[in-house]
């Protein structure tokens, strides 16, 4: 019984992190801005239902989220959603393609704009929709998330918080479960 409680606690221990949603702060320390590179930056990270997005960005910029036809055409006169005063959190609640741009007047066009795959926390794979414009649908061409990749690929500035939190979780089962092999 005692055994069982002690590995009961470590497994909710090591299984805490899963849970935590990342922020994803998009750009990191540049932000969002004319000078980024999105497709890069979004390369090296997994998005997950339950993480959000982080557009830090000043006055002359915006995010709208747009069709994958508006993403490709840099068409931000049909935006699903419209934002203008940063900085701005977008909260990923389902998985599939999403699609952001600025809507200032240039700036999508010399690179001023994000694609990424939401993939579902519980399966870490893509899930692919069908949009009602009828769009092509195929998820953005960022990274494949079940290839395994040489980097921590939800490790961003916006992750620190909750690896403190998840090493809190892990010291106090290591230290509370001795306790209870003892009680019992």
């Amino acid at each position: 019984m005692a055994i069982a409680a002690y590995f009961l606690i470590l497994i909710l221990g090591v299984a805490a992190r899963s849970t935590y949603a990342v922020q994803h702060i998009v750009g990191d320390s540049n932000g969002w801005t004319n000078f980024g590179d999105y497709t890069t930056w979004a390369a090296s990270k997994t998005f997950n239902v339950g993480d959000t997005l982080l557009f830090n960005y000043g006055s002359s910029h915006g995010v709208d989220v747009v069709s994958k036809s508006d993403y490709d055409n840099c068409a931000t006169g049909n935006a699903i959603d419209s934002y203008t005063s940063g900085p701005t959190t977008i909260k990923l609640t389902q998985p599939g393609p999403m699609y952001f741009a600025c809507p200032s007047f240039g700036h999508c066009s010399t690179g001023m704009k994000l694609a990424i795959n939401v993939v579902s926390q519980s399966s870490n794979t893509p899930t692919t929709t069908t949009p009602s414009d009828g769009s092509n649908s195929s998820p953005p061409s960022t990274t494949d998330p079940s290839t395994p990749s040489t980097s921590n690929p939800t490790k961003d500035a916006g992750s620190s918080s909750a690896d403190s939190a998840n090493m809190i979780v892990v010291g106090f089962s290591m230290v509370l479960a001795p306790l209870v092999v003892f009680m019992c």
